[in-house]
């Protein structure tokens, strides 16, 4: 008896192994994972441009385990009045979750508010008149409501 019990629960024992000692090694996300990051979340245009390529080519950065998943403007509209804000969001979305995603979200929160700010603000510097006028005021609304709320 104690023989066919010894077998009973080696074949199970024996499959689990097999497939573990099969299964790759989970891969460690590469240690310029946080200056990656941080110059894809600056106030600066290079650092909106440079996300923006990085994000038409998000494979090229699947070991990073980047969270490129967005909701744009959450509850404000994407594009108010027909201002082009979503893309801005978008970035300010990648901040806040992969820095959330970090551990580190409270000490950069200022930071990605900010770069939402100018990103904005180089969204309505291709208006003029009241046109930007319009556009600023809705600029710095966005940017209290996150300083704020977000």
């Amino acid at each position: 008896m104690p023989r066919r019990l010894a077998a009973a629960l080696s074949a199970p024992l024996l499959a689990v192994l097999a497939l573990s000692a099969g299964a790759a090694p989970a891969q460690a996300a590469p240690a310029d994972k946080p200056r990656v990051l941080a110059s894809w979340t600056g106030t600066d245009a290079s650092s909106y441009n440079n996300w923006v390529a990085a994000r038409g080519d998000q494979a090229k950065w699947s070991a990073y385990d980047f969270d490129w998943s967005t909701d744009y403007c959450s509850k404000s509209p994407d594009n108010p009045f027909g201002f082009p804000f979503e893309i801005s969001c978008a970035r300010h979305d990648f901040g806040y979750r992969n820095y959330k995603k970090a551990g580190t979200f409270e000490a950069n929160k200022p930071r990605l508010d900010s770069a939402l700010y100018a990103d904005l603000k180089r969204v309505c510097a291709r208006y003029s008149g009241a046109k930007k006028g319009s556009c600023d005021a809705l600029a710095w609304t966005y940017y209290e409501a996150v300083k704020h709320l977000g």
